[in-house]
């Protein structure tokens, strides 16, 4: 069996491993266009900025070992310029020399990837503007860079590789501003989560600009101007696109394979295009959302290399291995923090129409009296129908990424809210506590969901009608550090012997610092004749975040 593979990184070399190790007789040729094969592109940003500083660490495999190794025949500057499905053949162009040769295949696999959003604004072609898609763009940037420690940086997209970038750049001493369009960075996060974030950028000494749009980039002297739209233009010594991806659809739409409703190759549940003799996977394809339940691309590496290990077993051994879909868990660094997403943001469920709750806690890292401690946010979106958890997020300081990879488990396998509260974790006090941060988010969102509990987010506050009694229940130094206006003051210890002040016929809103000593009000009030009783998600600390950042913004 012949198999040709067109395109590398994670997707394709990783099918061209996986099917090496499994045929030892197979065929297999691999083409791709750039200089690289494999190389950890998630790890680009990092070695523009002098994080990472051996540039060879971020190669996986070069062409040589993959040969020696694998006996695989990887041909890089080489492009696949026409597929012939007929034939069962493929037009190569090699990119060194010019010339062109056709190769059969039995069997082929398409991992072109995306490329980067380039849109028909004036300058983008200007020298000092750069995207950052592959091994070629890092070098360019890199160079570019050298010596410009006190340069100006603009970033246009606040996305996961446009926060990386806008770190990087600070690291080495730039200037930085981040533009994006949206009311939020990271769009697949919820404004409660993303507003952390976004604070901690402007503490670092960035400047970010949000709901602002670029309408083009201009050239006066040697400085680059980023003009926005009703805003002041930027100065800028360097400018790097990251608005984001599309799959790269040109081979597999000149040869007459179905795309889908995202404009992206249509693939069934073996990875299979319209024909049977063609896979695709990695960045190019759209797949069924196990979740949303519509057709949608993933731009992740994880997913991609899964993809190739499923593909080259389904070409070995016949069709027996399915694709079940991602579910978009991601993870990014900025700065101090670590941001991380799971599932489903609350927003999109919310345009989705999909029927759910919101649980929103904020919980040490690990035991407070082990030094060391920091808070960290979680928010957890679960089906009101059935109790699965759809989505999840988390940010902090430490231990974000060991809880999003539990949370993002049982989003994966459908595991009800229920499941998560029994979740048994490792502990001991320098990791987790008792109760660890994933079992108190469960915690709150199981008493949501059985209705022991009632909460209200910070944007329906901001909705509520003025008949309604609002309670702040912390002590009288939080109270007067900062407080949300009109609330009334009980501390929690004093709401017994105070309730007399209160109208049970009105309803009640409570809140405390993290949304804890809310709920065990609310439970007071409750057990004592209130039927209308409310507990503020996330408390003032979610409050005084999301007041804050409509005031900036």
């Amino acid at each position: 069996m012949k198999v040709v593979i067109i395109g590398g990184v994670a997707g394709g070399a990783s099918a061209a491993a996986r099917l090496r190790r499994m045929d030892e007789n197979a065929e297999i040729v691999l083409i791709e266009k750039s200089a690289y094969i494999s190389y950890a592109n998630c790890g680009l940003p990092y070695y523009i900025g002098g994080v990472i500083h051996d540039r060879q660490k971020l190669f996986v495999q070069t062409p040589s070992s993959f040969r020696q190794r694998f006996q695989i025949d990887a041909r890089i500057s080489s492009e696949v310029i026409r597929i012939d499905r007929d034939r069962k053949s493929v037009l190569i162009k090699n990119l060194n020399s010019e010339e062109t040769y056709e190769e059969h295949y039995d069997k082929l696999i398409l991992s072109p990837g995306a490329e980067p959003i380039r849109p028909p604004l004036p300058g983008l072609q200007l020298p000092g503007v750069f995207t950052l898609r592959n091994v070629a763009d890092t070098d360019a940037i890199k160079k570019f860079t050298e010596g410009k420690s006190n340069a100006k940086a603009v970033v246009i997209g606040a996305g996961f590789i446009g926060l990386e970038m806008a770190e990087n750049l600070h690291h080495l001493g730039m200037h930085v501003s981040v533009v994006e369009m949206a009311s939020q960075i990271l769009a697949p996060v919820d404004f409660a989560i993303a507003v952390i974030a976004q604070q901690h950028l402007r503490h670092k000494g960035l400047d970010l600009y949000l709901n602002t749009s670029m309408t083009g980039i201009r050239q006066e002297d040697s400085h680059l101007f980023v003009d926005l739209k009703e805003k002041e233009s930027l100065e800028a010594d360097i400018v790097i696109l990251s608005i984001g991806v599309r799959a790269d659809t040109q081979l597999a739409q000149s040869s007459g394979l179905e795309l889908g409703p995202t404009k992206a190759i249509k693939v069934n549940e073996y990875l299979q295009t319209s024909d049977p003799d063609i896979y695709a996977l990695g960045d190019a394809i759209e797949f069924d959302h196990p979740i949303l339940h519509k057709s949608m691309p993933t731009y992740l590496a994880g997913p991609a290399n899964k993809q190739g290990r499923i593909v080259a077993d389904n070409i070995i051994f016949g069709n027996q291995s399915k694709y079940k879909g991602a579910i978009g868990t991601a993870i990014v660094k900025l700065f101090d923090l670590t941001i991380a997403t799971s599932g489903v943001a609350s927003k999109h469920l919310k345009i989705a129409q999909v029927p759910h709750i919101v649980s929103t806690t904020h919980s040490a890292s690990h035991a407070t009296y082990y030094p060391g401690s920091h808070l960290m946010s979680i928010q957890l979106a679960v089906s009101q129908l059935d109790g699965r958890l759809l989505g999840a997020q988390a940010i902090g300081v430490q231990g974000v990424d060991k809880r999003i990879d539990v949370l993002a488990t049982a989003v994966q396998r459908g595991a009800s809210i229920e499941e998560l509260t029994e979740f048994e974790h490792a502990y001991a006090p320098p990791y987790s506590s008792a109760k660890d941060p994933v079992n108190m988010a469960a915690f709150v969102a199981q008493n949501r969901l059985t209705g022991k509990s009632k909460a209200i987010t910070w944007d329906e506050l901001k909705l509520r009608p003025n008949e309604s009694q609002l309670v702040d229940v912390r002590t009288r130094a939080e109270f007067e550090k900062g407080h949300i206006p009109q609330a009334l003051h009980i501390p929690i210890d004093e709401l017994r012997d105070r309730i007399s002040e209160l109208d049970p016929n009105k309803p009640v809103i409570v809140y405390c610092q993290v949304g804890l000593r809310g709920y065990l009000s609310e439970r007071i009030l409750r057990q004592r004749g209130f039927t209308d009783v409310i507990n503020l998600a996330g408390g003032y600390y979610s409050w005084s975040f999301c007041d804050k950042e409509l005031q900036i913004t």
